[in-house]
């Protein structure tokens, strides 16, 4: 589905590029050369990383840590 309809930009490429953003909103445009333009799109991209982020943080919790030796 397009999210971003002024770069043509779907959900599948920006979810593609959430772990190199490194959380931002602004690293997914730029990860793409370009920026949002009328701006619709931004609460939904933004959203998108928000997610991202919360699953890579919940998924890093989950990693049991090592004892210390």
């Amino acid at each position: 589905m397009y999210i971003c309809i002024c770069n043509a930009l779907t959900d599948k490429q920006i979810r593609s590029m959430l772990g190199e953003a490194a959380g931002s909103t602004a690293k997914v445009y730029a990860s793409f050369g370009c920026r949002p333009q009328c701006g619709k799109c931004v609460p939904y991209v933004r959203n998108m990383v928000r997610q991202h982020c919360a699953c890579a943080a919940e998924a890093e919790a989950e990693v049991p840590l090592m004892a210390a030796e």
